[in-house]
């Protein structure tokens, strides 16, 4: 086991795969700076925003490096909740920085001070402390928790100053208020935790805070839709050009409501046909082909549907219907596209649409060279594009 004391700035242990920290945000001295000097920016401060309201909020916060979301628990940390919001909506975190960071473990920011280019390097993490009382609750510190930073051994010494997991940190359960998780945005967040730091963690260029603003969640595009508004048409740009999907909400709604909100986010784009049998199907939906491998956020949208079988419909060619496991309630978003008339699948899995237009697509998709499994295509065909018809 290795140790290594920080002066003023913080502690770690290194252990086998896991990185243990100790967020202090001053030496003793510092942290008994008045509170005057730590408080927002005068002029007329925001109302306090109700608990039910802030449950229906989410910050997006802009850095040099990208942006990321952040969602809140009320219910955990209320005046935590309300007192970041207060500030955010104040301007009060615009033009601070991350100035400290553990890669992969955490990242650190929210102090005031780093305003000021003039602030020595030294009493960085020293300002917005001691402003609220402790919060601890449950919520466990893992990968995207957003906590507030405290000074160790000192209760109620939180304040402005937060920070966010990149990886599970245990050791800090209990003994800091989290009080939110990032929705969007975690290669963002893992980024910043990549900066270049000095012996004290503190970055050598502080990745700068542009902005800090509170957004209503954004909330699945089709969830209360009717059934006339997901009649709609689908197009796939494909790099073997288009098709267009022709969607039937009265034999499937939950699963076109489904498609329609991942479509409408852009879930579906950069995915690839991974999987293509001649005769039979052609498939494609999966997260893991996707080019860049990024979460997306509407991850958290994706869940398995129950089935919507029908007789009605068959399983001809062109005929949209989703993929499943042994499980008739496991599709999510993986979709197939009819090669020939599969009769041994009607009833079995759920159609909830068709192929309109792009048939000379289609034929391409079917004649593509394939590996030794007959199924993966050698050369990565692309879903270039999902996007509703106008």
């Amino acid at each position: 086991m290795r140790r290594t004391r920080l002066r003023s700035i913080g502690e770690i242990v290194v252990r086998p795969g896991i990185v243990l920290i100790l967020l202090v945000g001053a030496t003793v001295a510092l942290a008994q700076t008045p509170r005057k000097k730590n408080a927002p920016p005068p002029g007329v401060e925001p109302p306090p925003v109700s608990l039910q309201e802030a449950a229906k909020l989410e910050a997006v916060v802009t850095t040099d490096l990208g942006a990321f979301r952040f969602e809140f628990f009320p219910s955990q940390a209320p005046r935590h909740i309300q007192n970041f919001i207060k500030n955010a909506r104040a301007g009060f975190y615009n033009g601070s920085a991350f100035h400290r960071v553990v890669s992969r473990g955490i990242i650190q920011g929210g102090d005031p001070l780093l305003k000021d280019a003039r602030t020595p390097r030294a009493r960085w993490g020293t300002g917005g402390l001691s402003q609220l009382p402790d919060e601890f609750n449950e919520i466990r510190h893992l990968r995207g928790i957003v906590s507030t930073v405290r000074i160790p051994g000192r209760p109620n010494s939180g304040g402005a100053q937060f920070f966010v997991c990149v990886s599970d940190q245990p050791a800090l359960d209990g003994q800091f208020t989290a009080f939110g998780q990032v929705t969007e945005g975690m290669e963002v967040v893992e980024q910043i935790s990549l900066a270049q730091t000095d012996a004290a963690e503190r970055t050598v260029n502080p990745v700068r805070i542009i902005s800090v603003t509170i957004e209503p969640v954004r909330e699945e595009p089709f969830k209360t839709a009717g059934v006339e508004e997901m009649r709609r048409e689908v197009i796939l740009r494909t790099s073997l050009g288009d098709m267009t999907l022709a969607l039937d909400p009265d034999l499937a709604p939950e699963h076109v409501r489904n498609f329609l909100n991942l479509v409408q986010t852009g879930w579906y784009d950069r995915t690839a046909f991974h999987r293509i049998v001649p005769g039979f199907v052609v498939q494609g939906g999966v997260a893991s082909t996707r080019v860049d491998a990024r979460p997306h956020y509407a991850d958290k949208w994706v869940h398995n549907l129950a089935p919507e079988f029908s007789q009605v419909r068959k399983h001809l060619r062109g005929a949209l219907s989703m993929a499943r496991t042994d499980d008739p309630n496991s599709a999510s978003t993986s979709f197939f596209i009819v090669l020939a008339p599969a009769t041994n699948l009607d009833g079995k899995y759920t159609i909830f649409g068709k192929l309109v237009d792009g048939f000379d697509t289609l034929d391409k998709l079917e004649k593509v060279v394939r590996g030794p499994d007959g199924q993966t295509p050698v050369e990565r065909i692309e879903l270039i594009e999902a996007v509703i018809k106008p």
